[in-house]
């Protein structure tokens, strides 16, 4: 008697979702402990770390953070069109717009993107470790 195809498939979904769910927890913690959060390079006003998966990534998705609060966003930069024209002039502090999309991720883009994140937090309080031993 073979097993059933979509029992099977549901379970593989249901450890999906659990491991996602860990992963998330995971980072939330790991982000608690690093305090302050450090500023995202080359941004005026956003505090976070990139998520990069590699080749693993979503080629339509744009750059992947972890915030202080563990959660993950979209990054995005720009120019502040309407700053510009409110004030009249052309100021490059004024001017720039940085926002964090949260994102909604099905759990098994969480799973590579979380994954990313926590190395990436674990590396950020490995080296503050370091800098305040050594």
């Amino acid at each position: 008697m073979q097993g059933d195809p979509l029992l099977r498939k549901a379970q593989a979904d249901l450890v999906l979702e659990r491991a996602a769910m860990q992963l998330g927890q995971l980072l939330q913690e790991a982000c608690r402990e690093l305090d302050p959060f450090p500023s995202f390079p080359n941004a005026l006003f956003t505090n976070a770390i990139e998520c990069d998966p590699g080749y693993a990534a979503d080629p339509g998705r744009g750059c992947v953070v972890v915030g202080p609060d563990g959660l993950l966003y979209e990054l995005e930069m720009g120019i502040d069109h309407d700053s510009i024209e409110l004030t009249g002039s052309w100021d490059p502090v004024t001017a720039r717009k940085e926002t964090m999309k949260k994102l909604d991720l099905a759990p098994r883009d969480c799973l590579i993107y979380a994954y990313n994140g926590l190395i990436a937090v674990t590396e950020a309080l490995l080296e503050r470790q370091e800098g305040t031993s050594g």
